[in-house]
């Protein structure tokens, strides 16, 4: 099958996109208002985008809290979102009046960051501490801008749960992280295998230079 997105004439009983771009990491997004009322809120719209230096993003549809917080204040954390703390994480995403604690209603511990004023998820296994970099509203075609935003930061503090790490390294058969796929579908990456980049013959490396 093939069709328009301008039409979305699809024919399907919902929309397969997000099925498509699938699985998607989540952003925990911990941010605190101006106000000095903490918020939590998950984005599957969420990625790193840097390793040096470490950037993340994540796109918020529509100006939600997070992002309004965020804007402000310049600053958020990303909490890890692990099966053990999956159910909590939903709570979190119940749309709410702006200034309700979401740490207080999914029952997670709120701590402070080390360096930046932003609440974090004390449960976590791991937490991004992160500093506003830029705000983007990403446009459309037609030069206009969608609906949503995207804010980008530096990660500028790492906390990592010591349980997880095994050989030095995160072992996510303890971890077990959780993804968006489509729908109201979710996924857990607890069942991994590793693929090495392949090594390039000496003979086409010759050729290419050529």
């Amino acid at each position: 099958m093939f069709y328009l997105t301008e039409t979305n004439r699809h024919g399907l009983s919902h929309d397969p996109f997000k099925a498509i771009v699938a699985p998607r990491p989540i952003g925990w997004i911990g941010t605190k208002g101006r106000d000095g009322s903490l918020n939590l809120g998950p984005y599957s719209f969420f990625n790193a985008v840097s390793d040096r230096p470490k950037l993340v993003m994540f796109s918020s549809s529509g100006r939600k809290h997070s992002q309004r917080n965020a804007a402000e204040t310049g600053v958020f954390t990303c909490n890890f979102v692990s099966r053990n703390l999956v159910e909590r994480m939903n709570l979190s995403s119940a749309a709410l009046p702006y200034g309700i604690n979401e740490f207080e209603l999914a029952g997670l511990t709120a701590k402070r960051g080390e360096l930046v004023d932003a609440p974090y998820v004390g449960e976590a296994f791991a937490v991004l501490e992160c500093k506003v970099t830029e705000l983007i509203e990403p446009k459309t075609l037609s030069g206009e801008p969608s609906e949503s935003v995207m804010v980008l930061g530096e990660v500028v503090g790492i906390h990592i749960d010591e349980q997880i790490i095994r050989e030095g390294r995160l072992d996510m058969s303890i971890a077990r992280p959780v993804a968006r796929m489509g729908y109201m579908d979710y996924s857990e990456g607890s069942d991994v295998f590793e693929l090495l980049r392949p090594q390039v013959p000496n003979d086409l490396i010759a050729v290419g230079k050529g």
